[in-house]
């Protein structure tokens, strides 16, 4: 009974989803038989907004393209207010009254800023992570937008590229579990608290030689199917309903104009069924790559599969006259067009033009307290302890502490890049936090302490960075601090990157501390006294000196809205440091790109190997391996893991087995635990990586108890590309690791039969 009641249900639903698909294939069929070409064309067309009221709609040259349906949608306009008044234009004044849909960069949250992904991404909580993104989506759809311009995918392995900070870190497998939750988060089931995701930027964007922004990219199909596509790949089956090209080459053709990556790749082989609307200007930017003339990219871009262009009105322009001239098809315009309706149809947006246009929305729903209890979570979890000599963190509550640096008591910069609609005079500085944690039981002493870079080259370079910071006289600010440490017990240092030193355009070629902060904490450090570095980035930076003379280091990214309150959380030991890296940290900029699953060489140095190897792939001058390695990050309290254990010693391609081990709290403190499973296939018909993240399980355990954790291990956990780009398993010899860290891992055998 039981049985037939759920095949019934399941025929339902399926009947369901058929008559939905069917209605909107009907209406849109019927819409696009009354619309002209230039209509269709305008669908493809997105701009930036401007500012708009209802009185002036008639005279604002947006809304005037609008009215001539020459615009299919808008982005990063602020207000609900300005928005309803498009959409009215829209509605009410363009001939069919095609609604717009309306986008925005809501990377890590509106105005409850979360931590940026990166930060997230070092949570291992799938989870949390979803959450983030659905309350990110409940706070942006209050206020008019249901696009969203996210999740950045891209894998990255050299941290010299600023936008690394927006991405999951450099692994194929956690990138593609935090796609599917971020994707699954935005959208859920498109009711007026979801919007629309546009997984970003396909492909390769964050492969970028030398970490520079925009720059080439090459590499072979066989790296970008195991190491680059996943991520995109599950967004896709996540169900993501729209996709952003890159501004890259792939295979020397602009991602933008790419038919194998758009058309073959992504539709074909992956089944994606959204649209893809480009990055800001790049069909015209295709004329800087050597490619052509506005109308033959404009054909370019819309025949390999681009279906919205995003800012350059290069489509809106051209495209009429490349019908007229036979260089496209009408049907070539009819399949992008479609694809532009059909997701303003699974918005709702024909249903209700005005769905998330809904200004009591306001009141109840942007920065609220759960939404804010969300994200101090999230930066909790993010932060990453990476030493703590002598187990000085966590601080005593009625300690006198100098809380020194230029960080410390900012707003703007310690949310992080990206955070578009942010509304800082809301959110409280760390210095603000420290003192409300501290009330009435310790005490805090602030100074300054610094500038963020004295270097003339640096001010002459990027006087915009270096100015940052800038007012006072450098050696007033240093002995105020020296003052400051001479009277506490212990020197938090709240130091590192500015927001505006990583994101879009914020590449670097020096991962060290700024000039002018790392003079500081020398300083501070040889006041005797003992210290804490609290390192602000978006990216892995160099912390050699740090690691060797600093007592306790935490990695605390850009933790958004709450950033203030949960260092404080963690910096007391009301809540663990329980994040884990999830990008290598490196200990020169000469060893990038650096990164944990690398290839073997004929002449291989083992990983954790740090001695010199003479005609080998060891440098001469550095370690090869990371300073901090990926999965890495300390508790207040300790874990020790059993041995591996099978349920079997052997499977065959299509079987299963299952890995275990038991992790025991060894210390004084309940906490979590981000129990990691690694493969290596050992002999395959290509070169494989040393290890590869194939699992993960974020455990909660009790000071003195022990968890039992287990991985199924199947065929999904074994393939990969060979040669002839077919998605394989090959018998023979696989190590299972299961440990901490990428590089702290017991190990067991398993031998795959055919």
């Amino acid at each position: 009974m039981k049985k037939s009641y759920f095949f019934v249900i399941m025929l339902l639903l399926s009947t369901t989803v058929a008559q939905a698909q069917g209605d909107m294939e009907s209406y849109i069929s019927k819409l696009m038989e009354k619309m002209t070409l230039r209509e269709k064309i305008g669908q493809l067309n997105l701009l930036p907004g401007a500012d708009i009221t209802t009185g002036n709609a008639q005279n604002n040259p947006l809304a005037q393209q609008i009215a001539k349906g020459d615009l299919g949608g808008v982005f990063n306009v602020k207000g609900v207010d300005k928005i309803k008044a498009l959409q009215k234009v829209a509605v009410t004044q363009s001939r069919l009254h095609i609604p717009l849909i309306v986008g925005m960069d809501v990377i890590h949250g509106y105005e409850t800023v979360f931590p940026i992904p990166l930060a997230l991404a070092s949570t291992w909580d799938l989870d949390l992570i979803s959450r983030t993104a659905q309350v990110a989506a409940k706070e942006a759809t209050a206020d008019g937008i249901c696009w969203t311009f996210s999740p950045m995918v891209d894998i990255c392995v050299n941290p010299r590229w600023g936008r690394i900070a927006e991405g999951a870190g450099e692994d194929p497998y956690l990138g593609a579990r935090v796609a599917e939750a971020m994707v699954k988060g935005y959208q859920g089931t498109y009711s007026k608290y979801n919007m629309m995701a546009c997984v970003k930027h396909y492909g390769l964007y964050g492969a970028s030689e030398a970490g520079r922004e925009y720059n080439t990219v090459d590499m072979s199909r066989l790296r970008m199917y195991n190491q680059y596509f996943p991520p995109y790949k599950a967004a896709a089956e996540a169900g993501a309903g729209s996709y952003m090209s890159s501004f890259n080459v792939v295979d020397g053709i602009p991602a933008t104009a790419n038919k194998w990556l758009l058309t073959d790749v992504l539709r074909q082989q992956w089944g994606f069924n959204g649209f893809v609307v480009t990055d800001y200007n790049s069909i015209a930017e295709m004329r800087a790559h050597g490619v052509g003339d506005d109308e033959t990219n404009a054909v370019k871009a819309l025949t390999a599969g681009t279906d919205m262009d995003m800012t350059s009105q290069v489509m809106l322009n051209n495209l009429e006259k490349a019908v007229s001239d036979g260089r496209v098809s009408k049907a070539d315009i009819n399949t992008a067009c479609r694809r532009v309706l059909e997701a303003k149809w699974k918005l709702g947006l024909f249903k209700d033009p005005y769905k998330y246009c809904d200004a009591k929305r306001r009141a109840h729903d942007i920065l609220t307290p759960e939404n804010l209890s969300v994200a101090r979570q999230a930066a909790a979890e993010s932060f990453v302890l990476l030493k703590n000599e002598g187990n000085l963190l966590p601080l005593s509550k009625s300690a006198t502490i100098a809380l020194i640096g230029p960080l410390a008591d900012t707003r703007n910069e310690i949310t992080g890049p990206w955070s578009v609609a942010q509304v800082p005079d809301k959110y409280a500085t760390l210095k603000e936090s420290m003192e409300l944690a501290l009330k009435g039981k310790g005490h805090v002493i602030y100074a300054q302490g610094s500038h963020i870079y004295d270097d003339p080259a640096m001010k002459k370079f990027n006087p915009g960075l270096a100015g940052k910071f800038a007012n006072g006289d450098s050696k007033q600010l240093l002995n105020e601090a020296l003052e400051a440490a001479r009277q506490a017990d212990v020197v938090v240092a709240a130091l590192g990157e500015t927001a505006g030193m990583s994101g879009e355009a914020g590449s670097r070629a020096n991962l060290e501390l700024p000039d002018a902060e790392a003079k500081l904490l020398r300083a501070l450090v040889a006041t005797g006294k003992p210290v804490v570095l609290l390192n602000f980035s978006g990216r892995p930076t160099l912390l050699n000196w740090e690691s060797e003379h600093v007592n306790a280091i935490m990695n605390v990214w850009f933790g958004g809205t709450e950033t203030g309150d949960a260092i404080c959380d963690v910096l007391f030991g009301d809540r663990q440091p329980e994040g884990k890296l999830t990008v290598s940290v490196p200990r020169s900029v000469g060893q990038l790109p650096l990164y944990y699953n690398h290839l073997n060489t004929g002449r291989p140095v083992e990983d954790g190997d740090n001695t010199l190897h003479p005609y080998s792939t060891s440098y001469l001058d550095v370690p090869n391996s990371p300073l901090y390695p990926f999965g890495y990050g300390l508790h207040y309290t300790t874990f020790e893991y059993s041995p591996v254990e099978l349920s079997a010693k052997s499977m065959t391609a299509d079987g299963s087995v299952t890995a275990s081990v038991d992790v025991t709290n060894t210390g004084k403190r309940d906490g979590y635990e981000t129990v990691q499973l690694y493969i290596r296939d050992r002999i395959a018909s290509i070169s494989r990586p040393v290890k590869e993240l194939k699992g993960f399980s974020r455990v909660f355990i009790k000071k003195g108890e022990k968890a039992h954790v287990e991985f199924t291990i199947s065929r999904k956990e074994l393939s990969f590309y060979n040669s002839d780009l077919k998605e394989v398993v090959e018998p023979g010899e696989f190590d299972i690791m299961i440990g901490a860290n990428s590089m702290d891992v017991k190990k067991a055998v398993l031998n795959v039969t055919e």
